[in-house]
C-alpha cells in the first residue's frame, strides 16, 4: 500500500521505534479490555475499543483491517445516543446520577464498597460521559 493509500491511524512499520510500539500495543489492549469491559457495564464500550484499535493498529498494522467495522459501530451508537431528546435527558440523568453516586460513596464511607477510590471513579464516568455526549451531539447535530 503507498504512502498516500495509507489510512492516518496505520503507522508505517519502519518509522515507529520498537518502544512506542510497545507502548502503543499495551495502551491499546488495554483500551480494548475495558471497552468489551463496558460493552455489558455502561459506559462508552465501543469507543474505547476504537480507540483501542487505532493504537493497536499504529502498533501492528495489520490490525488496520479491524478498525474500519469498528469506527462504523462506535459512530452509530454515537448517533444513537443522540438522536431524541429523551436519550439524551436520560444520559444527561444516567451522568448527574453517577456523579451523585460518587459524592456519596465518598462522604459516606460506611456504605459497602465506599471510599475515595469509589467516589472517584464514579464522578469520573460522570464526566467522561458528558464529555461523550457533547462530542456525540457536536459531531451529529453540529454547531445546533
Amino acid at each position: 500500500m503507498s504512502e498516500q493509500q495509507r489510512p492516518d491511524f496505520e503507522a508505517d512499520p519502519g518509522n515507529v521505534h520498537p518502544v512506542a510500539r510497545v507502548v502503543l500495543g499495551v495502551a491499546g489492549v488495554t483500551l480494548i479490555g475495558v471497552g468489551i469491559v463496558l460493552l455489558v457495564l455502561p459506559g462508552p464500550g465501543m469507543l474505547l475499543l476504537l480507540a483501542g484499535m487505532v493504537l493497536l493498529a499504529r502498533a501492528i498494522p495489520a490490525f488496520s483491517r479491524f478498525v474500519e467495522p469498528v469506527r462504523l459501530k462506535a459512530m452509530q451508537g454515537a448517533e444513537a445516543s443522540v438522536a431524541s431528546r429523551w436519550r439524551i435527558a436520560g444520559s444527561v440523568l444516567a451522568g448527574l446520577g453517577l456523579i451523585g453516586a460518587g459524592v456519596v460513596a465518598f462522604l459516606v464511607p460506611s456504605l459497602p464498597l465506599a471510599g475515595w477510590a469509589t467516589g472517584l471513579s464514579l464522578v469520573l464516568s460522570g464526566l467522561i460521559l458528558f464529555a461523550l455526549l457533547i462530542w456525540s451531539h457536536r459531531r451529529v447535530h453540529g454547531g445546533r
